[in-house]
């Protein structure tokens, strides 16, 4: 059966009506705990994966997040968000049994994004690339364990977000002054790196998530994940023959599909690549599709659309892959 999940934002500031609008939405597929970036510093992928780090703080600056020696209001704002937003969690998934899914900012999307204290980005430093990685592992353990308590019922599905990855692998990134670029980090680190926070959730499902055009298939495949999730419309002809060997390897997809005015349209465009690599119709009702990417910035009304569409073509693909 092909499921539906979301990738991870939603519109709007109020934890509760989030919350529970993903659980009605997405209650007969895979839902999940939404982020609200519109609530401000701290709501956002960045601000929420920073304040999950273990022994490592941060704060904002007018130019984004950077790491400093002690705890300060801005990291308590983020993990404040985060508390109230389990607490809703709690509240509208009692007595829940089924897959719950946490979604958390990997460590090279952090690294890419948080910068140390003397102004340049944690991945341009070796040590500091390292020392994110162990602590990310060690606060996510932490938090899946919170959730796991607070949902008892619940399996729990671990989405780790990693947009920046291609950059970093292709020394894209600028650095602070804007006059270069960071050296590329080698592959080896980077999948190494991936692996060492999805080894702090073995037992639960794990997911990593990169909706980049240039997503390193095999790399994050890799990595030690149960599945990688991709935005399908992106995958070149090269990306999908990736795709296919990881399947054949045991790597499920969850494939990301665009909006459509009728969900039909990307329906037909999933299958096309699907049978242009030799797979069969009948695996489809292996994987997993969500939206091609989070849907905070959207209205409320067009995230609910946006779901319905994930939903009913996530129930089409069930068909044919059963008739």
């Amino acid at each position: 059966m092909t499921l539906a999940s979301g990738v991870g934002s939603w519109p709007g500031t109020h934890s509760r009506d989030a919350v529970r609008a993903v659980r009605d939405l997405l209650g007969d597929g895979i839902p999940h705990l939404p982020e609200l970036p519109a609530r401000g510093p701290g709501a956002d992928m960045i601000g929420r994966g920073a304040a999950l780090l273990e022994g490592l703080h941060v704060e904002t600056q007018p130019y984004g997040w950077r790491f400093v020696d002690r705890p300060g209001g801005d990291e308590g704002r983020a993990r404040a968000f985060l508390r109230e937003d389990l607490d809703e969690l709690a509240e509208a998934y009692d007595g829940w049994r089924g897959p719950l899914k946490l979604q958390v900012a990997g460590p090279w999307t952090l690294g890419a994004h948080v910068e140390l204290t003397r102004g340049e980005r944690a991945v341009s430093d070796h040590g500091a690339r390292r020392d994110l990685a162990a602590s990310l592992a060690e606060g996510l353990a932490g938090h899946v364990a919170d959730v796991q308590r607070l949902v008892p019922g619940a399996r729990v599905v671990v989405q780790v977000d990693e947009p920046a990855v291609p950059a970093v692998l292709a020394g894209r990134l600028p650095t602070q002054s804007g006059y270069g670029t960071l050296r590329a980090v080698e592959h080896s680190e980077v999948r190494d790196g991936l692996r060492t926070v999805l080894e702090a959730v073995r037992g639960h499902d794990r997911v990593v998530h990169c909706c980049a055009a240039d997503a390193p298939v095999k790399l994050l495949r890799e990595s030690g994940a149960e599945a990688i999730s991709l935005d399908t419309a992106l995958l070149g002809p090269a990306a999908w023959e990736a795709v296919a060997e990881g399947l054949e390897a045991g790597t499920a997809l969850w494939g990301g599909v665009p909006a459509e005015a009728d969900w039909r349209a990307a329906r037909d465009r999933l299958l096309g690549a699907w049978r242009r690599v030799g797979l069969e119709e009948s695996r489809l009702g292996d994987h997993v599709l969500t939206p091609a990417c989070g849907l905070a910035g959207v209205s409320p009304a067009a995230a609910v659309e946006t779901t319905r569409e994930t939903i009913d073509l996530a129930a089409a693909l069930t068909d044919l892959a059963t008739s």
